[in-house]
């Protein structure tokens, strides 16, 4: 059975804190109105590794407010009009998210696994929360180039879906190696869904923030900086791109250019390297984790379609 918002709410609501402070409850209810399959993945992980979903719900709860802290601390750096800071104000936002950060670490706290275990629990908690404010901090000075583009995302996105896959492990009491191949997969799984939300976003209409901001966005960052015959006129429509004309020829020369092509270079090779990493560990029940990854596999096709890439649809045929 799938995990619902309203199951980790309720959880939630055994913290007397919770019960205090309403808007904390009304920033968790604005999120659990979105399906976030994320809040699952420890889940699948756990039950991949021969454990059951009882022993892995609090690893969901644990990963739900990870996110959530990371989302309210995001939307506040990227100062995002759909953050709950400009419902709340920057420092209520902020102290929101330590709280989140904080009912993660004392939801682990409750997971009924050996104290061997909880000490790794936490441990990987507290390293993707590290990394990820690390990469937080990168990502706010806008490094240049595909180098530093993956440098950020290393930083900054994968620790947490390495560390959903992981925890899971953990929960099933996992050996270390397996734990860690876990951890390698949610590395990618991170890469895909970052390498995806760019093509999401890049295609989006009206223009996305990262058009406006200056982001690294992958398919971005290759029509700025390739070579190609329409590299100068895609830098001038970047100065008008909140003309919907300029916005739509924007996204032809991205499609002309081959950047939707390079992005989808990259999020095949990663599904390869997924299901590689699947198919090598020895697991019990994988086939929840296949699910995901099938999940992941038609999403893009269905996005590439949008875009006309039928390469990409051929590609993915022969995973």
């Amino acid at each position: 059975m799938a995990v619902n918002s309203s199951e980790i709410k309720e959880i939630l609501g055994t913290f007397p804190e919770i019960g205090k402070w309403p808007d904390l409850v009304g920033v968790f209810d604005r999120a659990g109105d979105v399906k976030r399959p994320d809040w699952e993945l420890p889940i699948l992980a756990c039950q991949a590794v021969g454990g059951d979903r009882s022993q892995a719900l609090p690893g969901a709860v644990a990963v739900a407010c990870l996110q959530l802290s990371i989302i309210i601390v995001d939307d506040i750096l990227d100062d995002d009009c759909g953050g709950v800071h400009f419902l709340y104000g920057n420092g209520p936002a902020a102290n929101m998210a330590l709280a989140y950060q904080s009912l993660a670490a004392l939801s682990l706290c409750r997971a009924e696994i050996s104290d061997f275990d909880k000490a790794r629990a936490s441990e990987a908690l507290n390293r993707a929360a590290l990394k990820t404010a690390t990469g937080q901090q990168l990502d706010v000075q806008n490094l240049r180039g595909e180098e530093s583009y993956w440098l950020v995302i290393h930083a900054k996105s994968t620790p947490f879906y390495g560390f959903a896959f992981e925890l899971g492990a953990i929960l099933g009491s996992a050996s270390a190696s397996i734990t860690q191949d876990m951890y390698s997969l949610g590395v990618v799984i991170g890469e895909i869904i970052q390498v995806e939300d760019d093509l999401i976003d890049a295609l989006e209409v009206p223009a996305n923030a990262d058009w406006k901001q200056g982001r690294n966005n992958l398919l971005l960052l290759y029509a700025q900086t390739a070579e190609h015959e329409k590299r100068e006129q895609f830098l001038r429509l970047l100065t008008k791109i909140d003309d919907p004309g300029a916005l739509a020829e924007a996204q032809r020369i991205l499609v002309s250019c081959g950047a939707v092509s390079y992005a989808s270079y990259q999020l095949i090779n990663r599904y390869r390297k997924a299901i590689k990493l699947l198919r090598g560990m020895s697991l019990i029940d994988p086939s929840g984790l296949h699910h995901v990854l099938d999940e992941y596999a038609d999403s893009l096709r269905t996005r590439l379609k949008l875009s006309d890439i039928e390469l990409f649809n051929e590609s993915l045929k022969d995973i």
